[in-house]
């Protein structure tokens, strides 16, 4: 550590010291003393250490610097239970998440506010202020009217709970834990101090509210912290980073640079001889001791790095070193690594230049030769620093040190290394869809697919709560979406009319893409046929072959394969501003028996204002058995008619030779109606796909119109096709 240049001062110079001194140190201060001791100041301390002992010391915190802090005060962790699934066919899962309420004390100074927090090294709030996990922060700065925290009345009461006036805490309310283990992180803060850099003025003007500093002003930190010791060890770590001078004049502390080059330069009377022996300079009056070149030593830095987000830095001066072990300097400071750099390589100066010095007696008694002054002489050349100075009987005896002259610093080698710095991303407002799957043939029929897709704009999206908002407008829960988001978006054009029965090659649609970064990827015919790109647009299920990109998140889809998984109904009639989900492992399923029919699936994320809703795209798709077609009617000779049709097996979709597809219901049933769209005359079943009509039956039928038709339904499990309408022959 490097010496405060301190000195015990002569009544003529300062007058009594009174309680002066006693305040500063407790004890006598001057340079013997501070010379056979080494000064243990501040310490850096690792940022992941988080305290919780009754009666330690809280740390005051200059500028803006980051630290950990305290746990004042914390509830029990409180068990959050839920249930998901538990459906028909279908198990349920029970999860237990985790919140708990706590205070952490940051500061036994005043704050101005908190920036970013870390919890276990991860970013827990962002610079805007916002919490990237569940819960609420409220931040009590510190100043001597702030009134209790009203979590902490609750808890304990208002006679219980203290304001902890003039101590700054953060009080986090139901903070979500699962991303911690279910255990409370480790938290370190931004503290934001002072609403600037401070200087070494600033710092000792705290401690010593009534010395005088100005000499020490043009020392500036970005933060520094006082972690522990006196004021003496505190000023002492301040000398780290130049040389500082302390006195006492008009009974009051000065301090001032030891070696500052812009200083200025007094100049000394001539000597004056006297005194009893040589050393006292009897004959010339003055003497002159240089040591031996001392031996070059390297010097390293250890301080809270600004370009890693505080973390701990280290910074080594120039050149090689002797054998030996290196002087680490803990500077519990913020700063960059070019000014960490600056300091190492001019403390390994002052290290390693030889110890000229030189006893000088004068008559003249000036406030102006104090220790800490730079001084020339009329007897050497270079500039000295007054260390101490002693008032004898014939004279003024001080001691000087030769001032090494300044030499420029290179910052360009310095180093911060290599950091991997956590993203600090705005949670944005979720986009939302949802909609049911026809069944896709494997596993049980009687299983429904009801998916959701959620995603947002901003990278910082962590996910939201899925609810199922019922008649009444409460919300009732039935999971969560997870992290990884989908892809969605909304139709910028109309998608034409076409057919389910080959592939369009000429259609195109335009999709604006949420996230914006997502992108969509072309597909062979192979992966076509494997299930790839399959999505929602509006109603119907697609196919695209080709993904073209437009713009930031707009995308051209191409090459499709239409009315996929029997939604041919919805071919023709599309529009603008369409959902579009791209259906792929990123979904969230849902327990459909939680969403019942004409229920909207509602969501809230971090980033939302209010809760985001959607309606559930085909519901009843999944056990809705599918329409049949090629129908066709047909008159028979003895004047009767015949219905045909091919009938269509839900969950079928692979082409099996010589084979009818299974129908996947529990029997085969149809049901025809004849009559016109809004009047049905009369209705048939069957258990076969045809109809055979007598002449007879065709009499009763009636007189036949354009408006009169066959509709040709399958009966399934819970419901009908969409029915197949067939013409009646003339």
């Amino acid at each position: 550590m490097a010496t405060l240049l301190l000195t015990a001062v002569g009544t003529a110079f300062g007058g009594p010291l009174g309680g002066a001194i006693g305040a500063l140190l407790g004890q006598q201060i001057d340079g013997a003393v501070f010379g056979k001791r080494k000064v243990e100041g501040p310490r850096l301390k690792e940022l992941s250490v988080q305290t919780s002992s009754y009666g330690s010391a809280l740390p005051m915190h200059f500028g803006r610097i980051r630290s950990s802090g305290s746990v004042i005060w914390s509830t029990e962790l409180v068990e959050h239970k839920q249930k998901n699934g538990g459906g028909k066919g279908q198990p349920s899962v029970t999860s237990y998440t985790y919140t708990a309420s706590f205070a952490v004390a940051v500061s036994s100074r005043p704050v101005t506010g908190i920036g970013r927090i870390w919890a276990d090294g991860n970013l827990l709030r962002g610079a805007a202020g916002d919490l990237k996990v569940g819960g609420s922060v409220r931040v009590h700065r510190g100043y001597a009217d702030q009134a209790p925290d009203p979590l902490l009345v609750q808890a304990e009461g208002a006679a219980l709970n203290p304001a902890y006036r003039s101590l700054a805490y953060v009080v986090f309310e139901d903070l979500e834990l699962a991303d911690f283990g279910n255990r409370l992180p480790s938290l370190t803060f931004e503290i934001l101090a002072d609403e600037s850099a401070v200087s070494a003025a600033d710092v000792v003007q705290f401690l010593l509210p009534t010395a005088d500093v100005s000499g020490i002003g043009s020392l500036t930190l970005a933060g520094y912290s006082v972690e522990q010791g006196g004021v003496a060890d505190a000023v002492a770590t301040l000398a780290e980073l130049s040389p500082i001078a302390c006195t006492v004049a008009d009974e009051r502390l000065r301090f001032r640079l030891g070696d500052d080059s812009q200083a200025t330069t007094l100049s000394l009377p001539q000597p004056c001889a006297g005194g009893e022996s040589a050393e006292d300079a009897r004959a010339s009056g003055w003497s002159r001791r240089r040591e031996a070149l001392p031996v070059s030593q390297q010097c390293a830095v250890r301080y809270y790095d600004i370009g890693r987000d505080y973390q701990p830095g280290l910074q080594r001066s120039i050149g090689r070193s002797a054998p030996g072990d290196v002087a680490t300097i803990e500077l519990p400071a913020a700063m960059t690594a070019a000014e960490a750099s600056v300091i190492a390589d001019r403390a390994a100066r002052r290290r390693t230049i030889a110890h000229d010095t030189l006893r000088y007696r004068i008559t003249e008694i000036d406030h102006a030769f104090a220790p800490g002054a730079i001084v020339t002489t009329p007897v050497t050349e270079g500039r000295w620093r007054v260390e101490q100075w002693e008032w004898q009987a014939d004279g003024v005896m001080l001691d000087l040190v030769a001032v090494p002259p300044s030499a420029p610093v290179d910052t360009t080698i310095s180093d911060a290394g290599r950091a991997n710095q956590a993203l600090d991303l705005q949670p944005g407002p979720t986009s939302l869809a949802a909609f049911e799957l026809p069944w896709d043939g494997v596993g049980d029929p009687t299983k429904v697919k009801l998916q959701v897709a959620a995603s947002s704009q901003s990278a910082g999206w962590t996910g939201a709560s899925l609810f199922v908002q019922v008649g009444d407008g409460q919300l009732a829960a039935i999971g969560s979406t997870g992290r990884r988001r989908a892809v969605l978006g909304r139709t910028l054009t109309r998608l034409p009319a076409g057919t389910p029965l080959m592939f369009d090659a000429h259609a195109t649609v335009d999709v604006a893409l949420v996230p914006q970064d997502a992108a969509l990827a072309d597909a062979t015919w192979a992966q076509l046929m494997r299930g790839s790109n399959l999505s929602y647009l509006g109603s119907e299920l697609i196919q695209f072959s080709r993904a073209e990109r437009l713009a930031n998140g707009t995308w051209r889809i191409s090459g499709l394969l239409r009315g996929r998984g029997g939604t041919e109904a919805a071919i023709s009639n599309h529009a603008s501003d369409e959902p579009f989900v791209l259906i792929d492992d990123s979904l969230t399923m849902i327990d459909p028996s939680d969403v019942t029919e004409g229920l909207q699936i509602a969501a809230l994320g971090l980033g939302d204002p209010e809760v985001v809703t959607t309606e559930v795209i085909n519901r009843g798709i999944g056990l809705r058995p599918l329409a049949p077609v090629h129908g066709q009617a047909k008159r028979l000779a003895d004047g009767g008619l015949q219905l045909d049709w091919i009938r269509r097996s839900r969950g079928g979709w692979a082409w099996l030779n010589e084979l009818d597809v299974p129908l996947n219901e529990p029997q085969e049933l149809w049901q025809i109606a004849y009559g016109t769209a809004d009047a049905v005359n009369v209705t048939w079943n069957t258990t076969e796909p045809r109809l055979r009509l007598t002449s007879a039956q065709v009499s009763a039928l009636g007189p036949a119109t354009e408006a009169h038709r066959f509709s040709i339904r399958q009966v399934g499990r819970t419901s009908l096709s969409l029915p197949l309408i067939v013409t009646a022959p003339e």
